[in-house]
């Protein structure tokens, strides 16, 4: 049994890898801004702090084995949050991990690393290019992993696509609200790209390997994806199936979309923001095979498996939820001027 100290335990990936952990007959520190409030409150240790907050992390990571680093500020935050969180906040949780002699510190990156790519499949030696401040922060923040690897430490980074399961809303939960409540959904361009998204389960998965395999083979990067995907618009279709409206996908021309999405997004009008819109006409898929290969990953989830698990523990527990929102992968979104919209589909 080791001691897993989780940054974030509280948000979407945060609650779901404790779930995967306990399951594995492990302990678990969490350590967040934001109080835990779920059911398995009370077969953890939970410290609410921040990872800005360098003396109180240090402290609160003594005795820990394994450090997993899930704490991050999302693109719908402000740039002065992202890097601070994203960046500073980094940087003092690998310091705190080495000043306590923790056995590995997992990061949890993403592929916005890539920014908007010019060719797929993506491997992990390919150029990181991060879009945006979020996709700058997470840029950075793997150059500091770097330096820790380079003291010791040991440090695998993870690079999951866009991942999805029970908790999750965010941007999900627009797409879901309309598919329950019986509309079209239009989609940027024909919908006939190739878009890799990933089941949060399967993402534990691959964390749970990074903290288990033999250090030589876990201290380096993998991208975390699902394996089976189609067509964004065959994939989506299927929550609008299971929905059962009879409703479709419908594509829109992308080019004058995304203009009037970077209108609508300057003047705080759409949830939606650039990473998401730019790349959502595009190709977006990476290569698994080097965490197949090495940490013996086995994704057990296809995108239509993810959306629509996703989709039936939202329908589930949608009383829980009805009135809330935020910028977090935990509650929904405000739709702005979508919401509006929304009545001609």
């Amino acid at each position: 049994m080791s001691t897993y100290f989780i940054t974030g335990g509280s948000g979407f990936l945060g609650i779901n890898l404790i779930r995967y952990l306990l399951k594995k007959g492990q302990k678990v520190v969490n350590y967040d801004i934001v109080e835990f409030d779920y059911p398995e409150k009370n077969k953890i240790k939970s410290i609410i702090g921040d990872i800005r907050d360098y003396p109180s992390l240090e402290k609160a990571m003594k005795g820990s084995d394994i450090v997993v680093h899930c704490a991050a500020a999302l693109p719908l935050y402000s740039k002065e949050d992202i890097m601070s969180t994203d960046l500073d906040g980094s940087r003092n949780v690998m310091d705190a991990a080495f000043k306590n002699k923790v056995k590995r510190a997992i990061h949890i990156s993403s592929t916005a690393v890539y920014g908007i790519p010019d060719h797929h499949p993506l491997f992990e030696t390919d150029k990181l290019d991060g879009v945006g401040p979020y996709g700058e922060a997470k840029v950075k923040a793997e150059k500091i992993c770097e330096e820790y690897r380079e003291k010791g430490m040991i440090v695998p980074i993870i690079r999951p696509k866009s991942f999805i399961g029970p908790e999750r809303l965010g941007v999900f939960a627009l797409f879901y609200d309309w598919a329950k409540d019986g509309k079209n959904f239009p989609m940027i361009g024909s919908g006939n790209n190739k878009y890799q998204l990933l089941d949060v389960e399967d993402l534990c998965q691959a964390i749970y390997l990074a903290a288990t395999k033999p250090e030589k083979v876990a201290n380096d990067t993998f991208n975390i994806g699902a394996k089976e995907f189609t067509t964004m618009k065959e994939d989506y279709q299927a929550v609008l199936d299971k929905a059962g409206h009879g409703k479709k996908i419908i594509g829109f021309p992308a080019w004058p979309m995304i203009m009037a999405l970077r209108i609508l997004e300057f003047f705080k009008l759409s949830p939606l923001y650039k990473w998401v819109y730019e790349t959502a006409s595009k190709d977006s898929f990476v290569s698994i095979e080097k965490a197949e290969k090495k940490l013996g990953y086995k994704p057990e989830y296809s995108n239509k498996e993810a959306l629509l698990r996703n989709y039936e523990w939202y329908l589930s527990n949608l009383d829980n939820f009805k009135n809330t929102s935020g910028v977090s992968h935990r509650v929904p979104w405000k739709q702005g001027i979508l919401g509006f919209i929304k009545k001609f589909f």
